[in-house]
Formats: structure tokens, sequence, C-alpha cells
């Protein structure tokens, strides 16, 4: 899936979720066939969770307490057993791993345009030189504005965005050469390597076993 509201766009890969805190606006795009559970949270027991949305890793034990959770009604914390049931999910919740499959809104316009050549076609290889041109700006403008909004360099963006593109081609049921290929990496190693480094396994053995 990929999530997007005013403050950025997540990619959620297969066996693992989003959180979206209370009130957020958003939209979700499917890429492929899906199958999501949904766990609503009342504010006041959510309190010790993020307040920014964020893809997070999903153990095991998590997975099977929210398959489990929701084949029941609303909990409630007045039923003994319930209470605990709560109490798991959230240690749960709370203890998981966040994973880098985010990128931030860009609010400069120059920026903001550059980041939009690149989402709409992640493969073109024009250099930050060549796009800064386009966009009426010197490169040091544009890295220097990246570090100021969001934090990371062009280059980290970047690596980011075709990233999140190559995940979802995946998820299209794209093999994975023409996965790397259209999200912009000049070989298919150098996709598998970013996909070990944010998931833990290859591509191929992820979407194996998902």
């Amino acid at each position: 899936m990929t999530i997007r509201t005013r403050e950025g766009t997540w990619v959620v890969p297969p066996n693992r979720a989003v959180w979206i805190p209370a009130e957020v606006s958003h939209t979700i795009t499917m890429s492929g066939e899906v199958a999501m559970r949904t766990l609503y949270l009342k504010p006041r027991i959510a309190k010790g969770l993020p307040r920014n949305c964020c893809v997070i890793n999903v153990p095991t034990l998590l997975k099977e307490l929210i398959l489990y959770a929701c084949t029941l009604r609303a909990l409630k914390k007045t039923v003994k057993w319930q209470e605990h049931l709560i109490g798991v999910i959230l240690h749960q919740l709370q203890a998981v791993r966040m994973l880098p499959l985010q990128l931030s809104h860009l609010s400069d316009p120059r920026v903001a345009r550059v980041a939009d050549i690149l989402v709409r076609d992640p493969g073109d290889a024009r250099t930050l030189a060549e796009l800064s041109r386009v966009v009426g700006a010197s490169k040091r403008s544009i890295e220097r504005l990246f570090q100021q909004e969001i934090g990371m360099t062009f280059g980290k963006w970047r690596q980011q965005l075709r990233l999140m593109q190559g995940m979802r081609r995946l998820a299209e049921g794209a093999k994975v050469t023409h996965a790397a290929l259209e999200a912009g990496y000049s070989t298919p190693s150098a996709f598998i390597s970013m996909f070990r480094k944010a998931l833990g396994t290859t591509p191929t053995s992820y979407f194996r076993l998902r």
C-alpha cells in the first residue's frame, strides 16, 4: 500500500503496517492484491505511540494478536481478559522497529518541483545539477533546502524514492530486474542491496514468504 498525507508518502510492503494518528487525513493506494487488517485505538490508550505516521515492522506475535483482535468486537478494559489483550498489543506496538520507507513533504517550490519530476519518473537519470537548472536554482541551493526541510541529502532522498518505487512494482508482479530498472537502479544488484538493508532479506525471498 502507498499512504499519502499532507506531511509525506509511505510505502507499506507485505507483512508490515502503517501507524496513522487520529484525525490525519490520508489516501491509500493498493499495488497488486492486498488483504488488510485494521485496528482502531481510542486516543487515551494511544498516548505512548508515535504522533506522526510511520511504517513499522510486524513481528509474528503482533501479527497473530492483530488477526485475533480483528475476529472480535470492540475490546473493553472492563473485561479482564480483554484488558490483558489490549495491554499486550500496546506493548508490542511500542516495541516495534520503524522502517525507513517514507518520503517527507517538501514545501519550497523549487525542491518540490525537483521532487515532482522524479516522483513522476524515478528512472530519470539526470544529475542534481541538471535538475536544478530545470527549476531555476543552483545545485547548492537545492542541496541546502533538502537538508533544511527534511534533514536528508538529495542523494538519500532519491535512494528512498527508488526503493519505494521498486517495492511498488514488485507488489504489482514485476520481476526484480524490471522493478529495479524502472525504479532507476543501474543494476538489479544495487536494488537488491538496498532492499536487503531495509527489510533484511532479498526481494525474491520476501515476496515468496509474504
